[in-house]
């Protein structure tokens, strides 16, 4: 795993932190069949698959937001509309888990790493009840010993609390963590907690190149990683 070593001073780290959406999983399918059936509930045209990959990496309420803006930009969406809105579609996504899948190299890194007995966790803006099942459902529940979702803690990415927070349960400092994502929110928070940042090329960064954002290292696979 010389690639990782190179991240953090030639060692392996000693905590991996992974983003879930776009990164691990592909899960858009899922999240547009939930959004266009909200959107249809509410009278209005649906949003597709292709535009929702543009608007998730925030959050639900973002995601929300956004379609019902029909654009990136939200400012003008009310928040009781806001209310209503993500209300149905959380409670119409919680039965929307059948096009999930793992994007390749995934499951490969996610076993070296539990062998080398580093540390894992998931650190995403997804509400966290929607987490584990997820992970289940893929088969990638054993591997994390700790999940913060985008209602753990009052802060979500590109606010590094959650990775901060995760360090400190380990008891690692930030040089012996690394974090990998896929979009700006998740460089960002890497950053601000002074980690290491490894992107994928593939995942959901609003339709620009995830290389813009300058993480420490773009990998258009995990198993690069090996």
């Amino acid at each position: 795993m010389k690639p990782l070593r190179a991240l953090c001073a030639g060692e392996l780290p000693r905590l991996v932190m992974f983003d879930l959406d776009g990164t691990l999983v592909d899960s858009v399918p899922d999240l547009a069949t939930a959004v266009d059936r909200m959107l249809a509930e509410l009278g209005r045209e649906p949003a597709g698959v292709e535009q929702v990959r543009r608007w998730v990496g925030n959050g639900a309420r973002v995601l929300v937001r956004r379609a019902l803006a029909g654009g990136i930009e939200h400012g003008a969406v009310s928040d009781a509309e806001t209310e209503v809105a993500l209300a149905r579609f959380l409670d119409i996504y919680a039965d929307c888990h059948e096009l999930i899948t793992l994007y390749p190299g995934v499951h490969e890194l996610l076993e070296a790493l539990s062998t080398a007995a580093v540390e894992l966790a998931v650190v995403t803006n997804k509400p966290e009840r929607f987490v584990a099942p997820l992970l289940e459902q893929v088969g990638l529940g054993g591997y994390f010993r700790w999940i913060i979702g985008g209602d753990t803690l009052p802060q979500q990415k590109p606010d590094p609390a959650a990775l901060l927070q995760v360090m400190h349960l380990a008891g690692v400092s930030n040089l012996q963590s690394l974090f990998v994502g896929d979009s700006r929110s998740d460089v960002l928070a890497a950053r601000a907690a002074g980690v290491p940042c490894v992107a994928v090329s593939y995942g959901y960064n609003h339709g620009r190149p995830v290389a813009e954002e300058e993480p420490d290292r773009v990998v258009d696979s995990l198993a690069e990683l090996l």
